[in-house]
């Protein structure tokens, strides 16, 4: 039971709750693996699933395209938004506790869309869930760092938990077809029920809890980022549909503008700033938040690319091409756990300049060789090399910034590259839209996308071998 205790220093430590039962410890690593996996396999497959339902959700609830694009995209803005929050707020309250705020969050959030009645309830919906996956995916990074401190296990640990979500992901959209096509568009949502009660329940049992550290929350600087990612998502959401030179998307990247210009007065002059300073003099600090901005721009907005070059160029129904981009995908998981058996011994480092290289080549091989007739099975072949690097890539990451955070900042630190990654997301699908229109789509604005991606991953690997070289 969770005991709150008033004192005069803040708010209550998350180790008043009561201890984790005993395992085994290989027992116990287990099963504090797979807890802390759950989260991110619920809301990697609520992503992957709401794209192949989106068809079925227009038709039975009557929505307009910019409706649907809320509902698909609503989640991305509500945690792109708050990821900076919820990492503060897994700081002062402790990372359990909002873990599992989080995850009942998600979970409510999830019943609602079941039984939503018409788009507007199934748009609120789609933004409390953003909410929910905001809370418990920083708070997720920080209690498996404290759950297993050894950086050998750890490595291997992240590893084998990127697998497990990239699998998800690459699942969700064969999931997602089954699920509508068999129970209709509500148990997507459904779906989330059993994972979400599981993972609460084992949560309390399984994972100890890291203590709280009673800091300030600094509303103000929150306020102001909250502003500056909720106006850059309304822009690139709504510039596609509006216009780009619409007055509202001007408005909105005029806002973005001014709320960033704010963050940065207020942190460089807040006696709490959200990001402590220490954090940016650590070259390898802000080297991953770069590189992940460009891997998840490069990431997502070619898979955007691809989806719409099997189905545009080479006239494959919207199910064939699904199940075309199943090897650009499921090689995810063989990367990660490559990154699982080599990660220590070549060094975060390494690894991820490595990779990411790997992943650059391969889009260049794509920019010469994609065309209308391409064999298949050279498109899969190069796709799934390049996707290894990728797979190799994400736990690289995510083992530099934890260790330039260290345990103390690992909570904002992880929320801070998580929302950079979501904000890569978003500037890539949009940025790789304009390129397709300015190209003129098919095979031409695929090359040029491709293009752009293989520049992308290129900046990043430089930035990552140059980056996270320094050391505090």
């Amino acid at each position: 039971m969770i005991t709150e205790k008033a004192t005069a220093r803040g708010p209550a430590r998350e180790t008043s709750e009561a201890p984790a039962a005993p395992a085994t410890p290989a027992a116990r690593g287990g099963l504090q693996l797979l807890v802390l996996a759950l989260g991110f396999v619920m809301a990697s497959l609520d992503t992957g699933i709401m794209n192949v339902a989106a068809h079925d959700l227009r038709a039975r609830l009557g929505l307009s395209m910019a409706g649907l694009t809320w509902v698909v995209d609503g989640y991305v803005l509500a945690f792109a938004a708050l990821l900076l929050l919820a990492g503060s707020l897994a700081k002062r309250y402790g990372a359990r506790r909002i873990y599992l705020v989080g995850l009942a969050a998600f979970t409510a959030a999830s019943l609602l869309g079941a039984a939503a009645p018409d788009g507007t309830v199934l748009v609120a919906a789609r933004f409390a869930q953003g909410v929910g996956a905001a809370l418990f995916m920083p708070s997720s990074l920080s209690l498996l760092m404290n759950a297993f401190p050894e950086p050998a296990r750890r490595a291997r640990i992240l590893g084998i938990w990127s697998a497990i979500v990239s699998t998800s992901v690459g699942l969700a959209p064969t999931i997602g077809g089954l699920l509508v096509g068999t129970l209709g568009w509500r148990s997507i949502f459904l779906v989330n029920l059993p994972i979400g009660v599981a993972g609460l329940l084992l949560t309390r049992r399984v994972i100890a809890a890291v203590p709280a550290r009673g800091s300030a929350l600094g509303g103000t600087g929150h306020v102001l980022g909250l502003l500056a990612l909720g106006a850059l998502s309304y822009a690139l959401i709504e510039g596609p549909d509006q216009g780009w030179s619409a007055p509202l998307v001007l408005g909105a990247f005029a806002l973005t503008v001014v709320a960033v210009a704010g963050f940065v007065v207020r942190e460089r002059t807040a006696r709490t700033p959200i990001l402590p300073v220490a954090l940016f003099s650590d070259s390898r600090f802000s080297a991953a938040n770069v590189v992940g901005f460009l891997f998840n721009f490069a990431f997502y907005g070619a898979l955007f690319v691809l989806g719409l070059f099997l189905q545009t160029a080479r006239g494959a129904s919207a199910v064939t091409a699904g199940l075309q981009m199943l090897p650009a995908v499921l090689i995810l998981p063989f990367g990660n756990m490559l990154y699982a058996r080599i990660g220590h011994r070549l060094g975060n480092r390494t690894a991820l300049t490595a990779s990411l290289a790997v992943s650059a080549a391969g889009y260049v091989v794509l920019f010469l060789i994609v065309r209308p007739g391409l064999p298949y099975w050279v498109l899969a072949v190069v796709l799934a090399v390049t996707n290894i690097g990728s797979g190799i890539s994400s736990p690289a990451l995510t083992g530099v910034l934890m260790e330039a955070a260290g345990r103390e900042h690992a909570d904002i630190g992880s929320a801070t590259l998580n929302a950079n990654r979501q904000i890569g997301s978003l500037v890539g699908i949009a940025g790789m839209g304009a390129v397709l229109t300015a190209a003129g789509g098919g095979h031409p604005g695929a090359q040029a996308a491709f293009a752009l991606t293989a520049g992308a991953l290129a900046v990043a690997a430089v930035t990552g071998w140059l980056g996270v070289r320094g050391r505090r």
